[in-house]
Formats: structure tokens, sequence, C-alpha cells
């Protein structure tokens, strides 16, 4: 096993090793050359957590990705017929892309680009910044072999962001922002030929032509982001937040609600699932300042789907439910309120944090993460080990198990004991 191929296992979650090893069966049956690629490949060469599985095969990408899916129950959530790449969603919550390597070339800034069937090598030739255009082959011959045509390796070690071409954001200006969020995530600085390119296509200015559903798309990204804030402003000073929506280019009042989203966002877990929830309560704290004129202008311009724009301002009216169950005074155990939230919708309990005004609200929703949640996590697996029941009652005895735990009473520490006496002074002794 080469170095590469150990540093990828022990960087992967065991949702994510085993979403590896079904790519590469299904990709091994079907004669397919694989390999990872993009920000799979650049989070794990930089020391970052891998959030999500970039894989290009040299081939029939969908097909590839239908087998996928018929064998590991997975979801196709989305299909690119153009660029032959599909997003999948497996059961575990882990995700993943399966892409044809592809030459692409535009025939307008941002405009719907003319793909062809390409090499490895070709694909990472024409990709956006040299961090992403490094592979590792997951093939039986050459499997843990790293492709780095371009010398993204060593800018990864400098911690810096390098265009692949000299004209990638004439054809592509959606990496203007791409660069802004990059930098403000991974900590990278802008390599100093690449600011010159910057500066030129914002002359030409090139931003002007990023589609709609691009800057929406871009906003989704943002909102999975742990520096949202930062990026948010990042942007606004570099000139590109009113791409968005003028609002929220003057004296940027989201400021405040952004970094307290940020705050509440790192208390859920880290999961795949939680992440894709921020959206909607990120968007209330971005446009929180703006009218209901002005959010719905927005989600036109931004041509966001129902289903975005409902998470987005539909998120309060669908918490009310669960408000007024965490103030029910008939929730008095921890372990209702444990119940409660753990089962509740991500994005439901993130805008209550945020935004609900009730103590009691706050209250429980604190309890539930700063006490309730640590207590569960702190069981061991020998005391889960003691939790016995049949196959189809493991789920109600694991409950009751929790709810022991949580509702049981610390037992009482016995008063200290006196303190000794103080001797007398031995003159005040004799003076008796």
């Amino acid at each position: 096993m080469s170095d590469y191929i150990y540093i990828l296992e022990s960087h992967l979650s065991p949702d994510q090793n085993q979403v590896l090893g079904e790519v590469m069966a299904a990709a091994g049956q079907a004669n397919l050359n694989l390999f990872l690629t993009g920000g799979a490949m650049r989070d794990m060469l930089a020391g970052f957590q891998i959030r999500d599985l970039d894989f290009v095969v040299e081939g029939a990408a969908l097909k590839l990705a239908k087998a996928v899916a018929g064998h590991s129950g997975a979801t196709i959530v989305s299909a690119d017929e153009n660029r032959k790449s599909a997003e999948l969603e497996f059961r575990s919550g882990a995700t993943a892309q399966i892409a044809m390597s592809r030459q692409e070339k535009y025939p307008r800034g941002g405009g719907k680009p003319q793909v062809t069937p390409a090499t490895i090598q070709e694909d990472l030739r024409g990709r956006d910044f040299t961090c992403n255009a490094v592979a590792l082959s997951l093939n039986k011959t050459s499997r843990g072999l790293l492709l780095d045509p371009l010398n993204g390796l060593a800018d990864i070690e400098r911690r810096e962001l390098r265009a692949v071409s000299s004209y990638g954001f004439y054809d592509d200006p959606t990496r203007l922002l791409r660069l802004v969020r990059l930098g403000v995530r991974l900590g990278f600085a802008t390599e100093e030929r690449t600011a010159m390119q910057v500066a030129n296509a914002r002359e030409a200015e090139v931003e002007k032509a990023i589609p709609p559903r691009a800057l929406g798309a871009e906003l989704k990204l943002i909102s999975a982001e742990d520096s949202a804030a930062g990026i948010i402003e990042a942007l606004a000073q570099a000139g590109l937040l009113e791409l968005f929506s003028p609002a929220l280019a003057g004296p940027h009042p989201h400021r405040a609600g952004l970094a307290k989203f940020e705050k509440i966002a790192r208390m859920l877990p880290d999961e795949t699932q939680v992440r894709a929830a921020r959206f909607g309560p990120f968007m209330f704290a971005l446009t929180e300042k703006l009218s209901a004129r002005e959010k719905q202008a927005l989600a036109k311009h931004l041509e966001m789907s129902r289903a975005d724009t409902n998470r987005w301002l539909q998120v309060e009216a669908r918490s009310k439910k669960l408000a007024a169950a965490l103030r029910s005074p008939r929730i008095r155990k921890p372990s209702q309120v444990y119940q409660l939230i753990s089962t509740a919708a991500p994005d439901q309990v993130m805008f209550l944090l945020y935004a609900s005004p009730l103590k009691p609200v706050q209250d429980r929703l604190r309890a539930y993460f700063q006490k309730y949640l640590p207590a569960i996590q702190e069981i061991t697996p020998e005391e889960w080990a003691t939790v016995e029941a049949k196959p189809s009652r493991q789920q109600k005895a694991r409950e009751e198990f929790i709810a022991n735990r949580l509702d049981r009473r610390a037992p009482r520490k016995p008063p200290p004991p006196p303190p000794p006496p103080v001797p007398e002074p031995a003159m005040a002794r004799r003076g008796r």
C-alpha cells in the first residue's frame, strides 16, 4: 500500500471508506480507470477534513454512477448531462461525485462549455487552480500513484492559490468567487501572477457574466463553510457581494448576525446532512435586515429552486412547532428534552438557537448541547454492550438506557466533616 493510500484512508470516516470501496469495486467490474481528484485530494494533502469524495473516470461516468447507486442503495441527487457527472448521497449520509474525465472549451465567458472526453492528465490541466489539479490513481495496477502535472502539491505546501490558465477567469468567472471562498477556508494566499490575472479580469468586468444560478449555488457552498461570515466579508471587500444583491452591499448589517450564526452552526454535529441544513438559517442571518420585497427579489434574481427558497423563507414558520414543544410545561425531564431535540430537523434547531427570544427555548437548547449530548457521548462501548434486547427492541432499549442515564439524579455528597477543634494557647490553660 502506498503512503498516499494510507494517508487517504486515515483521513476518511468509516462511512467514506465504505463508499471508496464500493466505487472502486464498481469501476473495477466496469473496467474503468478511476481516480480521486479535486477537493478531496486538496483537503487530504493540506491536512483538512475531507467532506466530499470527488471521483473521475476515463469513460462512462453516469453509467458507473447508476451502477454504484443500484448496488449500494445511494441516491443520485443530481446529474449534469453536459459534463457527464453525478452527485450521489449514500444511506450513511456520505456524499460523492462521479464525473467523466473531460476537457471544456468556452465559446464565451460564463457560457455553457463544450465538453469532450479526455485523459486524466488533460482533465487536470484544464482545472481552475493547481491545488485542485492533483489526482490519486485507484486502479489495480497503479493504485496509490500521485498525478500532479501542474505541481499543485508544492502550491499546497506553500499555501498558495495559483490559477491553472491565464484565461481561466475569462472562461469561467465563477472562479473569482471560488478563489475568495477557498482563500478564506484554507487560509491560502493568492499567488502573485494569479492576483494580476484577477485584476485584469475584474477590469474587463467578467464577473457580470456569472450566471444567476451559479451565484445561488455559491451561496449554498458558503453556507456549509465554518468561516461563512469571513467569506461574505471577503466578498464584500472584493466588491463581489453586490453581484448577489445590491441590498447586501451596503454598510454590512449582516456582520453580527453571521458571526452569531457561525458560533451556533459549530455547536451541531459535523455531518454532511447537518452542513447541508445550514442553508436556511444562514440565509435568514444574511438577509435578516432586508425587507420581504428585497428577499423575494433576491430569490428571483438567483433563480432559486422552490425547495431552496422554502428552506430559507419558511424556516421560521417550520420552527414554530419545535419552539412550542420546547416551552411546554409537560417537558420536564432531561430525557424528554434530549429526545425532542435529537430527532428535530437540524435547520430548525439552528434557527431557534439564532432567533428565538423565549428563555425556556434557549435554556433547553443550550442544556442539550452543553450537558445532555456530552453526557451521552461519554458512554463507553463497554456500557453500550450491557444493553441487551432482541433485535426488534434494540432501538427501544437504547432509548431507555439513554433516558435512565440522563434522568438519574447524582448521588448526594455526604456533608463535610466538622473542622478539628482548635487547641487553646498554653498560657490560657494555666490561667484557669
